[in-house]
């Protein structure tokens, strides 16, 4: 787990090299695809099916501005000034699944969105200290919702952390609202992705007819954060790592 988490973060830090004005999404999956490949890994997105029997074409989501998650990487999708782009990018490496996720700025952006991925960036970790031996699934959904919604950001529902294990999506899902003390109990070795999902206005979203890229209702900005964490007594284990990402972009919020 640690092997395959340490790739998706190594992955993340090479596509942020190569995100700025001018470059199309599908440019970005293909620089993701043959570094996760190169490096003896499977593409876990690539081919990963929905309920509705399609198959997700790509290698990594890229979610452009009111895009929440999902988003399909094409050549028509061009990064403008002032965007912003999460990116959230799965590997299998021996036969265990790595999954992260970063929401990054494309060139100079407006400073209240820079303020709702540094709130959502800031969730994501108050999140992962509530997920310890002896807390609950709710005591995570708390912290990431009580410090968003201090924002006046809404919380996306609908779509939710999850276990993660030798299967890309596992029990229990980890939502990212909820009461402390309620649902699962974290026990320690459960691995799983924390993954807060934000919007600079209401909460509500809705599925494209490609059936996989989800978009705020009020085509106001998301962002989303996510990493794989192993639950202990004390403080969790942060598997996956967004340090390649920060040595590039530095202290941007």
């Amino acid at each position: 787990m640690r092997k395959a988490n340490r790739l998706v973060g190594k992955t993340l830090g090479e596509i942020a090299k190569h995100i700025k004005p001018g470059v199309t999404t599908l440019q970005l999956d293909k620089v993701a695809e043959e570094f996760i490949r190169d490096n003896g890994a499977i593409p876990t997105f690539k081919n990963f099916p929905n309920p509705f029997g399609n198959p997700f074409p790509a290698s990594i989501c890229t979610s452009v501005n009111d895009v929440v998650v999902h988003g399909i990487p094409d050549d028509k999708t061009v990064l403008k000034e002032g965007d912003v782009i999460s990116v959230d990018c799965g590997t299998l490496l021996d036969g265990f699944n790595g999954d992260s996720c970063y929401t990054f700025c494309v060139g100079e952006v407006e400073p209240e969105i820079k303020q709702l991925l540094k709130v959502t960036k800031e969730s994501l970790y108050l999140g992962i200290e509530s997920a310890v031996a002896g807390k609950h699934i709710g005591d995570i959904g708390n912290a990431v919702q009580s410090h968003c919604e201090s924002f006046g950001y809404g919380i996306v529902r609908e779509l939710t952390g999850h276990g993660i294990g030798k299967d890309m999506h596992e029990d229990p899902s980890v939502p990212n609202y909820g009461n402390k003390g309620n649902g699962v109990l974290l026990k320690s070795g459960m691995c799983i992705a924390i993954e807060p999902m934000v919007t600079m206005g209401d909460r509500s979203i809705y599925m494209m007819p490609d059936r996989w890229t989800i978009r705020t209702r009020d085509g106001k900005p998301a962002a989303h954060f996510e990493h794989t964490v192993v639950v202990r007594r004390g403080k969790a284990e942060i598997l996956s790592s967004f340090e390649e990402v920060e040595q590039l972009e530095g202290n941007l919020f």
